[in-house]
């Protein structure tokens, strides 16, 4: 699928890689709705793609993808100031450190298992059903495609660290629903990739100190330093125009193998 001229919807659009990715696409001439919910964030890069690339290019959309009610209401407003959507690029997602075993004996809190499943893995299912769904209604394009969709997983899926339980079973999720949802949404022309990054400078990693951001990056094989944001932007807009990339989970990684912790 060609770029230029569509809309896409990008979660957590506000900041890391959800921004980089925003970005990228509008550079590659993309209307890109900005979803998060950062709000304030959100309008700040809508704001800011609008200057680079003119007016109308982005709107910001407050979305919780936890919440029916909310993806409804920002896929409602993305189409109504940008038209129907034909990309979505899931990037939404949080992180969590819990032993199973607390420091003090006690077990780790279910909660905390449940909110990052919660918003990692069924968040991106609600909102990719509902694109899904609209998307599959449009009338195909000129090769038979309606639409893709874009998951973010992570290393953490394969090779998960200490106190990764909750966290690698979300992202392990996305990887194990890749395939199967590639399968079920072929008859409607929707294609359906995952990108499994590594270590990545996000505004979350760059809140580390600097001689732990060092020591993480040379962890990494080649090349050893973290990854570019715009590397992942890259290879997920990627996916979009290259039409045989279906059902498929990419490591963006730089061969890193994680160890235990």
């Amino acid at each position: 699928m060609q770029i230029q001229g569509q809309t896409a919807l990008v979660t957590g659009a506000a900041s890391g890689l959800g921004e980089a990715t925003a970005r990228e696409l509008a550079r590659l001439g993309a209307k890109v709705a900005v979803l998060d919910v950062n709000t304030a964030l959100a309008g700040q890069v809508a704001d800011s793609i609008n200057a680079q690339h003119g007016a109308g290019t982005a709107v910001a959309c407050a979305c919780d993808i936890t919440q029916t009610d909310s993806v409804v209401a920002a896929l409602t407003q993305a189409e109504a100031a940008l038209g129907p959507a034909r990309i979505l690029m899931n990037v939404a997602g949080i992180g969590s450190a819990k032993r199973v075993v607390q420091r003090d004996g006690s077990a780790a809190p279910l909660e905390d298992f449940a909110r990052v499943v919660g918003i990692n893995l069924i968040g991106s299912y609600n909102i990719s059903r509902l694109f899904a769904a609209a998307c599959a209604k449009l009338a195909p394009l000129s090769n038979g495609e309606r639409g893709v969709m874009v998951f973010t997983a992570s290393v953490a899926a394969f090779d998960g660290q200490v106190g990764q339980q909750a966290y690698s079973a979300s992202k392990g999720g996305l990887v194990g629903m890749t395939l199967p949802m590639a399968r079920d949404l072929a008859q409607h022309g929707i294609r359906v990739c995952t990108v499994a990054p590594g270590l990545f400078a996000t505004p979350l990693m760059k809140e580390l100190p600097e001689a732990v951001q060092q020591s993480l990056a040379a962890s990494i094989p080649f090349p050893p330093r973290l990854g570019k944001p715009e590397e992942f932007a890259e290879l997920a807009s990627h996916i979009v125009t290259n039409g045989h990339l279906n059902g498929e989970v990419i490591r963006l990684d730089g061969a890193l193998r994680m160890a235990p912790r």
